[in-house]
């Protein structure tokens, strides 16, 4: 995918509310960020936040935390927001690895859309749902494990079923064309996915999780 190279992006950042610049001191406080108790969702990659920024607008009783490596993509979603005031939403700019040092047992929906899909195989501990990243997330979820996947890339959905099953999540919903689903299941589409849309490109969808 390529990435847009904002000019100023550091300084873009730097003013934003919306940006959380050191993630670290709020483990186990990030209610006290978004000033209630209200759940707490984590988007990893976000990219250019088209996705949890409409999240967050059509859920205003869900907080919603996007996180992303790269600092264009992150000053991308800043100025995607444009003049929005949304009290349930925060950007963090650090490396999904960093996640246990970030959050406590806080989170309770993780979202994964669209993915580096890392296709060799000596990469696939790589991949957001390897066993490697599973057990970071057992970390972090404030009680049941939940994750909601979306990917174009049937290779790395093929590897997440199988991980997450292995795993022992329950799948409770899977699509393999999530856009022409009889189901009608609620999607928000990302920026790319809208160009995928356009192109007939097959979704593959899965919201999975397990209870103790």
């Amino acid at each position: 995918m390529r990435y847009n190279i904002v000019k100023n992006a550091k300084e873009i950042l730097n003013r934003s509310s919306y940006l959380i610049k050191n993630p670290e001191s709020y483990k186990n406080k990030w209610a006290s960020v978004f000033g209630n108790n209200n759940p707490i969702c984590l988007e990893l990659g976000m990219g250019r936040g088209s996705f949890i920024i409409e999240m967050a607008k059509t859920h205003p009783s869900i907080n919603y935390i996007g996180l992303e490596l790269d600092e264009n993509q992150t000053a991308t979603a800043v100025q995607y927001l444009g003049d929005n005031k949304l009290k349930n939403l925060r950007f963090i700019c650090a490396d999904a690895k960093d996640i246990i040092n970030i959050f406590g047992k806080e989170i309770d929906t993780i979202y994964l859309t669209f993915s580096e899909p890392w296709p060799k195989k000596q990469d696939e501990k790589k991949r957001f749902t390897s066993e490697v990243y599973l057990r970071l997330y057992d970390r972090i979820y404030k009680k049941h494990k939940h994750i909601i996947m979306k990917t174009d890339n049937k290779i790395l959905f093929a590897s997440a079923l199988e991980s997450l099953s292995g795993y022992w999540y329950t799948f409770d919903k899977v699509s393999m064309d999530l856009h022409n689903d009889e189901r009608n299941i609620p999607n928000v589409m990302t920026d790319f996915e809208k160009q995928y849309f356009k192109e007939h490109r097959q979704i593959y969808y899965v919201d999975a999780s397990f209870k103790d």
